[in-house]
This record gives C-alpha cells, sequence and structure tokens, in this order.
C-alpha cells in the first residue's frame, strides 16, 4: 500500500493562538509513513517553525482562499486533507470534495458546526456524538470524546511514568536495596525513591550503586517521608513498622519479609489479600510489579 499525501489545513498567531497547531501536530504522527504537508499563513506570531522541528513540510498560503488551497491539493496530489479552521466552513468542503472527488476530508470542530467531511472529529471529553447526526453527512464516520482526546507525548510520558517508594528498613540489614533496583530496572517509565537512614551500614555502597542511575533519588533521614509516600504510585517495604503509614495512606505495595520478627505481619498480609513475598525472589517481584502496575494502568484508563 503506498503512501498517502496528507495535507493538514491550519494556522497559528498572536490572536488565534497556537492550540490548533500544536493539537494537529499530536494528529500528525498517528499518520506515521505517509507524507504529511501543513498549509498555513505566515501570520504575526505563528508558530510554523514547530512544524518544522517536527519534520513536516510547510506551504505558505498568502490567504484564505479557497483557489488557493484547491492548488495544494492538486500540486501535491492529496488523497486527504485535515481541516481546523473556522474560515473553512461546510459549502467550503463541499466545493473542495466536488474538485477533488477522491478527495477525504477529516474536519475537527469544536462548535458543532455543519460539515461536509468523511470524518467528523471533536475531541474534547464533552463532546456529544448524538449532536452531530444531522451536521455531516450520512456514512460519516463521527469521533467524539475523551477517546479521541489529542494529548501530547510529553502528557502521555508523565502519566505512564510510575513512581515507586522503596523502603526496606532504615539499616536495610538484608541488603537488598540494589536487587531490587535491578528489578525495578527492567520495568520501562519508572522512577524509584529510596529511604533509607544513617543507620545503613552500607549506605556509601548503595550510593555508589546508584551513582549514575538518574531514574533513582536516595532519601537518607528524610523528615518528608508522608509527602514521598502520598507522591508516590506504590511501593516496596518490609512488613514492619513503615507499612503501618503505607497502609493509613492508601498506597499499594509490596511487602518483602526480611527477618522473623516480620512473620505475625506476614501472615496477616497474606490471609488479607495484600501482595506480600516469604522472601526476596527475583521471579516472583517481577511477577508482583507486572500485576500491580497492571491494576494501576486499569485505574487510570478512563
Amino acid at each position: 500500500m503506498k503512501n498517502k499525501n496528507i495535507l493538514f489545513r491550519a494556522d497559528s498567531s498572536s490572536t488565534i493562538g497556537t492550540g490548533h497547531i500544536m493539537r494537529n501536530l499530536v494528529l500528525a504522527k498517528e499518520f506515521e509513513g505517509d507524507n504529511i504537508i501543513f498549509a498555513t499563513i505566515d501570520l504575526e506570531g505563528n508558530i510554523n517553525h514547530k512544524i518544522l522541528e517536527s519534520g513536516y513540510r510547510v506551504e505558505v498560503l498568502k490567504s484564505n482562499s479557497i483557489d488557493e488551497l484547491n492548488g495544494i491539493i492538486k500540486k501535491f496530489s492529496i488523497d486527504m486533507m485535515v481541516v481546523d479552521h473556522y474560515e473553512i466552513n461546510c459549502h467550503n468542503e463541499k466545493e473542495l470534495k466536488t474538485k477533488n472527488p477522491n478527495l477525504k476530508i477529516m474536519a475537527l470542530d469544536d462548535n458543532y458546526n455543519r460539515h461536509y467531511c468523511d470524518i467528523l472529529l471533536n475531541h474534547n471529553i464533552y463532546a456529544d456524538k448524538k449532536r452531530y447526526i444531522d451536521l455531516v453527512p450520512k456514512g460519516c464516520e463521527i469521533r467524539c470524546g475523551a477517546k479521541y482526546t489529542l494529548i501530547r507525548d510529553e502528557f502521555k510520558k508523565e502519566r505512564e511514568r510510575k513512581r515507586v517508594l522503596l523502603a526496606m528498613g532504615g539499616a536495610d540489614h538484608s541488603n537488598i536495596n540494589t536487587l531490587i533496583l535491578k528489578v525495578l530496572h527492567k520495568f520501562p517509565n519508572v522512577e524509584v525513591n529510596v529511604v533509607t537512614t544513617t543507620a545503613n551500614k552500607r549506605l556509601d555502597r548503595l550510593k555508589k550503586d546508584i551513582k549514575y542511575k538518574n531514574w533513582v533519588t536516595l532519601h537518607v533521614n528524610s523528615t518528608k517521608i508522608a509527602k514521598l509516600i502520598k507522591n508516590s504510585d506504590f511501593a516496596i517495604t518490609t512488613p514492619s513498622v513503615m507499612l503501618h503509614e503505607i497502609i493509613f495512606m492508601g498506597l499499594p505495595f509490596i511487602a518483602i519479609k526480611t527477618a522473623s520478627n516480620q512473620d505475625d505481619m506476614y501472615r496477616y498480609l497474606v490471609e488479607n489479600g495484600y501482595s506480600a513475598l516469604e522472601e526476596m525472589s527475583v521471579k516472583e517481584l517481577r511477577v508482583a510489579i507486572t500485576k500491580i502496575l497492571g491494576v494501576l494502568d486499569e485505574n487510570r484508563a478512563y
């Protein structure tokens, strides 16, 4: 199948703002492999440089003339045009489709306007598909609501990032912090806050182990444990004193028993359906982390 030639028609300026171009840059990524061209006017305060920085071609228009736009469509044999412009109305879209019978049009709309298009996209969370039934041609694909919201990659990555609190005791007598970090490193988009104290005889070694790990932050003798718990997605800890605080704060956790005096707490956790390991096991920890990440993703879904 040959690559499609796709034309985006949108503008930006000090008056219009930048939203139309920014959301079209997000949408353009959904057409990876196709030839993307932006047709836009060189208005004062525009962000056309953002289009170029994203690797797309820019065709500068002199006006909102439909004839000039049609010339671009003809010149580049456009297969589909994405319209995100208040000055291009239903009649303009129909005219362009009449002059170019094979042209597909995707219209972005925020205000329930009439369109002559093949795909109608209202990516706002409040969008109501039913309101477009009499505003677009029969057979038009209507895409509405949060499912289609155009979100920039930087926000997706931030949302996908998981913040883990690793608290294996102030003294870390079990000496498994480094091993747990190795397991966590196998999971993408993970940030780890390691909590310990100066009572940890292996503190210097731990500092060396994480020196070049920019995804790990070490907190020694921290007085902000409550804040760290609150800002974490889940914790890996021992079934000891700190676990009461983690449970109180409602934070999901994986508990790893490291001493015999934790037996009663360990049994309680298992009997009540909490995630707990009787001893450190790389395989079992991987399974537990995979499970807890799956639950977090389900809870975060729209």
